[in-house]
């Protein structure tokens, strides 16, 4: 590896916004590919039927499901791997990022069982049945039954991102992105030999074009020199490892569960008003992830940057990218509040024709251009605090957020008090706010304990 390369993965010495451009813009425009991936599926979806487009919107907590334990082994990974490189200890970030692929074939086969036993069950209590039900299980049993394809893009990209790279997956993504254009239509009416597939076609779709993803991204983990087998020694399974694995991953997991099951919250709320209203919502939250992108490669930087400094014992260099993250967010993001506010319905319009959709997903992106920052102000501290191995956090303000909060809120006001739908989009612009608030206290406690116990600690060894 060469000189230059291997300062581009040290992350401990560069100014802190030349590190945080290196890894959020990459983070930054890959997610907006991803999103538009997600918005290609949900505009094809539309052009099936309305009916189509709500079991896509439906099935999004249940994909939750895979991408949350995925992706929280691979944030825990992340931090295990930048600590250890950021104490100069290769040979141990190695050992973690091969552990880390060997565990995550467990969790494969155990999400394609989950997946495949249970999806029925979950998708009735969301209430689909009937036809509904049958367009659902055909999206996502292709999904539950490939997940493998998932996992493996995660996991071989928390190997790149320990080290600051995050322009190998912003490549997988524009590149499946453009090719779904070309999959979605293909697949979905058939031709050229393939029949035509409906909305199982989108998840055909999806699988292949993660396959090819993750086998780009598993050449490029392997020439980091990270995926070392030591003579097959590194595969055999570690238990302490694997504990390690599971101690910052499964908080970091179940924090993105909590994405899930808020969503399965919200959902079996929404759909009390009508199919016409989860598509909405469905629309809507595709909406968000194209203006909550730059979020999404700031909590990258501030996660990366922050796991590096931590095991190089550099405090001041965490501080100073909590801030920073923070401080870019509100320069992207709040001009961006503006137009969502002002073309709610244009937006609407662009992924369906359907007034009554378009009058309640303009409804919820009114009050939701309000909200957007206070996403900022509970990404990044999260991300900061997983950083420096304090994953708990984020599972308790995940799980009062995203379930006990809305849950409490949203059958108060729709089932004892009986107000319209806008009373859910006015609680979550209250939860959102309060958990962003609570959010930024302990993250900036936190730091100010870890530099005072560096300071004692510092002090002993005076003489």
């Amino acid at each position: 590896m060469s000189n230059t390369a291997q300062d581009k993965t040290d992350l401990t010495t560069r100014p802190i916004p030349e590190v945080i451009r290196q890894v959020a813009v990459p983070s930054s425009v890959g997610f907006f590919f991803h999103t538009m991936f997600n918005v290609v599926d949900t505009w094809w979806a539309g052009r099936i039927d309305t009916q189509a487009q709500a079991a896509l919107a439906l099935s999004l907590p249940v994909f939750f499901i895979i991408t949350a334990l995925a992706s929280g082994i691979g944030t825990g990974s992340t931090a295990l791997m930048g600590s250890a490189l950021g104490g100069k200890d290769r040979k141990q970030a190695a050992l973690t990022a091969v552990q880390m692929l060997s565990f995550g074939i467990f969790v494969s086969a155990f999400l394609a069982w989950f997946g495949l036993t249970f999806s029925p069950a979950i998708f009735g209590w969301l209430g689909a049945e009937g036809h509904y039900l049958d367009v659902c299980l055909a999206y996502m049993t292709p999904i539950f039954a490939c997940n493998a394809v998932t996992v493996a893009i995660y996991l071989f990209n928390a190997v790149l991102q320990s080290q600051g790279d995050t322009a190998s997956l912003r490549n997988v993504l524009c590149f499946t992105a453009a090719m779904n254009v070309i999959l979605d239509p293909w697949f979905i009416h058939g031709g050229f030999g393939l029949p035509a597939m409906g909305l199982a076609g989108v998840a055909w779709s999806t699988v292949i074009l993660q396959g090819a993803g993750a086998v780009y991204l598993a050449f490029k983990a392997r020439r980091t020199g990270l995926i070392k087998t030591d003579g097959g020694r590194n595969l055999i399974p570690r238990l302490r490892i694997y504990a390690e694995i599971a101690h910052q991953g499964f908080p970091a997991a179940l924090n993105s569960m909590t994405i899930a099951l808020g969503f399965f919250v919200i959902f079996r709320f929404v759909s009390g008003f009508g199919p016409e209203a989860s598509a909405a919502y469905g629309i809507a939250t595709r909406i968000d992830q194209i203006v909550l992108m730059p979020t999404i490669g700031l909590s990258v930087a501030a996660l990366t940057i922050t796991a590096q400094n931590c095991g190089a014992g550099k405090i001041d260099r965490i501080r100073e990218n909590f801030r920073k993250n923070l401080l870019y967010g509100a320069y992207l993001l709040i001009p961006l509040s503006v137009p969502i506010l002002i073309f709610a319905e244009p937006l609407m319009r662009i992924f369906t024709s359907d007034p009554a959709v378009i009058a309640v997903g303009a409804g919820y992106l009114r009050i939701d251009a309000f909200t957007l920052y206070g996403y900022v102000a509970i990404f990044v501290p999260t991300s900061v605090l997983q950083g420096m191995k304090r994953p708990m956090f984020a599972i308790w303000l995940g799980l009062a957020r995203q379930v006990v909060a809305p849950f409490l809120l949203f059958t108060l006001f729709t089932q004892i008090l009986g107000y319209p739908i806008t009373a859910l989009w006015l609680a979550i612009f209250a939860i959102v706010w309060t958990s962003a608030a609570v959010a930024l206290w302990f993250a900036r406690k936190t730091i100010g304990e870890m530099e005072a116990q560096k300071k004692r600690l510092e002090g002993c060894k005076l003489p």
